[in-house]
Parts: C-alpha cells; sequence; structure tokens
C-alpha cells in the first residue's frame, strides 16, 4: 500500500511537471494523465479492490480538472480523456455497489469536468477574439499607410513627372539634357506604376501565403518594358519562409536595378539549390560604360548604410539572413551589379 501512494504522489509530481513546461503540447499531459487515471480506475472494478484513498483523490480530481480546462483551451478534442477520468473517477469508492449509485455519482463528478471544458472553451474563445483584433489592427494599419502612400508620395511623384514632360516641351534641348528628361519620366511613370501596385496591394486584406518562387516569373515579366529579364529557377521541394525570402531578396534587386541602372538592358535572375541552401544570383549589365557607373556605385554603398541604420534594403536582408544562417552580398561585377544570397531551405 506504501509503494502504491508512493507512485501516485509520484505521478502527481509528473503531471504538474508536464503541465507546466510551456513548450509541452496540451493535448500531451492531458491525455497522458487522464489515460493513467483511467486505468487506475479501471483497476479496482477490474480486481475487485476496494477504494479508499479520498486524499488522493483530493488531490488527483484538481489536477485532471485543470488539464481538462488546458486541453479544451489549446487542443479541445483532449479534453475527453482527463474529462472521462474526472467522471468515472467515483468507481474507486463506491465499486461494487448498487448501479443506480453508481451512475448518480458519476453524473455528479461530470459536471465538474463540464465546468472545467465550459471554462477552457471560454478562454478559446477570447484567444480567438484577440487574433481577430489584432488582424483588424493590422489591416488597418495596412489601409492608412495606403492613404499616405496616395495622398502624399503619388502626388509629389506625379508633380515631378509634370515638371519632367513640360520641360521635354521647350524647344532647342541639348541632347543629353533631353535624354536624362526622358529618363526622368520615365522612371516617375514606373515609380507611379509600382506605386500602384502596392497601394493596390495594402488595400487587399492578407488572404494567403506571402509571394514565394511561383511568382518570380510575374514579377520578371511585369518589371520593365525596356529591360530583359532572363529567369532561371532550379529549386524546388523548399520551405514556405524559404521561397518568401527567394521572393523578396529578387524584389529588392529588382528595385535597385531600377533606382540605380537606368541604362541597363538585361538582368540575370537564377535560382538554384545545393543541399540545405537556395542560391539566388541576380546580374545587370549596369550603364554599360557610361559614366554614371561610378555614381551607381555610391549610391548603393549610400543604400547599404541606410539599410543597416534602418533595417531596410539589401543591408538590411542580409541582417536577416545572417540570423537564420544564410548570407547575402552584393557588388561590382563586370559593367554592372551583381546581387547573390545564400538562403538555408
Amino acid at each position: 500500500m506504501r509503494q502504491a501512494a508512493g507512485s501516485k504522489v509520484g505521478l502527481v509530481n509528473l503531471i504538474g511537471w508536464v503541465a507546466s513546461v510551456p513548450r509541452v503540447p496540451p493535448a500531451y499531459p492531458a491525455v497522458g494523465g487522464g489515460a493513467v487515471s483511467l486505468a487506475i480506475t479501471t483497476y479496482y472494478p477490474l480486481t475487485g479492490t476496494l477504494g479508499g484513498a479520498t486524499f488522493w483523490l483530493l488531490i488527483e480530481v484538481p489536477v485532471l480538472l485543470a488539464l481538462t480546462m488546458l486541453a479544451a483551451r489549446r487542443a479541445p478534442v483532449a479534453a475527453l480523456v482527463p474529462g472521462l477520468a474526472v467522471s468515472i473517477i467515483l468507481l474507486r469508492m463506491v465499486w461494487p455497489g448498487p448501479l443506480s449509485l453508481i451512475l448518480a455519482g458519476c453524473a455528479g463528478w461530470s459536471l465538474g469536468a463540464v465546468g472545467a471544458a465550459a471554462a477552457g472553451l471560454y478562454l478559446r474563445s477570447l484567444d480567438g477574439n484577440r487574433r481577430r483584433a489584432v488582424a483588424r489592427a493590422v489591416q488597418d494599419q495596412r489601409l492608412a499607410l495606403a492613404r499616405d502612400l496616395h495622398d502624399f508620395v503619388a502626388h509629389d511623384v506625379s508633380g515631378m513627372l509634370v515638371q519632367a514632360q513640360a520641360a521635354r516641351l521647350a524647344p532647342g534641348l541639348p541632347p543629353r539634357i533631353e535624354d536624362a528628361l526622358r529618363r526622368i519620366e520615365d522612371g516617375g511613370q514606373r515609380a507611379l506604376a509600382s506605386l500602384d501596385r502596392t497601394v493596390h496591394m495594402l488595400n487587399e486584406p492578407a488572404r494567403g501565403p506571402a509571394p514565394g518562387i511561383d511568382g518570380l516569373r510575374d514579377l520578371a515579366d511585369g518589371f520593365s518594358p525596356t529591360v530583359g529579364v532572363n529567369l532561371v529557377v532550379e529549386a524546388r521541394q523548399i520551405s514556405r519562409e524559404a521561397s518568401a525570402t527567394v521572393y523578396r531578396v529578387v524584389t529588392e534587386a529588382l528595385t535597385n536595378v531600377r533606382r540605380h541602372a537606368p541604362r541597363a538592358t538585361t538582368v540575370d535572375i537564377a535560382v538554384t539549390r545545393e543541399g540545405d541552401l537556395v542560391h539566388v544570383r541576380v546580374d545587370d549589365d549596369g550603364s554599360a560604360g557610361q559614366p554614371e557607373a561610378d555614381e551607381r556605385g555610391s549610391r548603393f554603398a549610400e543604400h547599404g548604410r541606410n539599410g543597416r541604420n534602418g533595417g531596410f534594403g539589401l543591408a538590411g536582408l542580409a541582417e536577416v539572413l545572417e540570423t537564420v544562417g544564410g548570407s547575402l552580398s552584393a557588388g561590382p561585377h563586370g559593367a554592372g551589379w551583381r546581387v547573390t544570397a545564400a538562403i538555408p531551405v
């Protein structure tokens, strides 16, 4: 009897320890503790043993009720096991006895299990309401950002575009000035198109995962009518997070081509997999030896410094990849620029 009592106390300590570990899924301690309690309860009628451990019940029942509430909050199906264990635990005290007494006793004890499950389900509903409230707040922020982009940024870009178009109408402009104005106009048109896509995306609720490798073809096709984009993808069966990171790296590289290489005519994108890494390479032919290549390089350097200060751009992506075991680098490559990244699958 002392050995049995000692094993029961050890069981309670084990159940309490497992339930207190935050990383253990709540279904495990609930199902495990409930199953052990059911096994102990069925031991009495199967062997004809008379129960009398009232003090043990005062310890075991609260633990089972706590496990029932925890499971109902996180994994409702698992709450059935400890709930059933509480409902029939009185068999240890009344078996063998009149059937009516057994049924009445089990029905009364089951009310406690039902109450614990109801409390857990109520907490589960509160968790759902909190998640929905956070999602609504995020959506409101997205809409506010979209309105700001439309009201301020688009207005200013449109004003610059109109000024460039008006300047081109002046007679007798030198060829270099006219060409510069044309490039300003083309850049403004592309900026407005990108801004329209961004505002449209921000106004749409997040209904699915972020774009990944499958969206690279559409990204390349819609990049620029004057730049040929060659895309080669040889990476499959990677995680959703890695796929989204690949898309983000390519998007940032193309954005920098648009900003800093207005004379680029070709961009080569290669996505390959080697072992546990996905390699991304984005090359452009830059300014094809034009004098502004040095200016472009200095702008990339400035962009890198800004990225490290603010956490955006290629430098920000490099920091993110370093934290997960990847890497990202960017630098001159011939007459153009190359961006390379290694992303864990």
